[in-house]
């Protein structure tokens, strides 16, 4: 087993030019050169560089609150964890504090930061912080979604049976999930 170099030398980059642009991120494709010589043209996606938001909202010790709603990328509706962009001046705890309120009805008095992944990170900058949301209650804010969400309570002790499903499927929701079941049993 070889050893992690965590000094290793990054690539220098040359130029880097914006290829393509949405309202939500820019295409942008970067001239390398590595630390042995070797130069390589990479494409990155580059987001707001805000960062997003995902919540495992707890009802009680064993009830986690899940939304359905659809996911343009699948073309389907998909169950998961609630989740959104940090606005502007937002910490992480208030946007998802904002969000949980947006999605699903409740405000929490409690919020624990579990762990921030990163998707794709070879050509993807976007990085998610999940939080743990407790001690909810009622209270909810006008969002931005197109028709309401689902809210479903789903027990923390079924979570298998969730992995099971064909509609809970994204890996950062499965992600969060098994960091909750890690956070529980540390915290019990």
């Amino acid at each position: 087993m070889s050893k992690i170099d965590n000094k290793k030398e990054l690539p220098t980059i040359h130029k880097t030019e914006i290829v393509a642009k949405s309202k939500f991120f820019k295409v942008e494709r970067l001239d390398l050169e590595f630390s042995n010589g070797a130069t390589r043209e990479f494409e990155r996606m580059v987001g707001g560089g805000r960062g997003a938001v995902m919540i495992v909202p707890l009802k009680d010790a064993d009830t986690m609150l899940l939304i359905r709603e659809y996911a343009c990328g699948t073309h389907s509706y998909q169950l998961g964890f609630p989740k959104g962009l940090i606005d502007p001046g937002e910490t992480p705890e208030q946007a998802a504090n904002r969000e949980l309120q947006e999605e699903v009805g409740y405000k929490a008095s409690k919020l624990h930061a579990l762990h921030t992944v990163h998707m794709a990170p070879t050509f993807f900058d976007a990085k998610m912080h999940i939080l743990i949301a407790e001690n909810l209650t009622p209270q909810s804010l006008e969002g931005d979604e197109p028709e309401p969400l689902d809210v479903i309570e789903w027990p923390v002790s079924k979570a298998d049976e969730l992995l099971a499903r064909d509609d809970f499927v994204e890996a950062r929701c499965i992600a969060a999930l098994l960091l909750l079941q890690k956070w529980m049993k540390e915290n019990s």
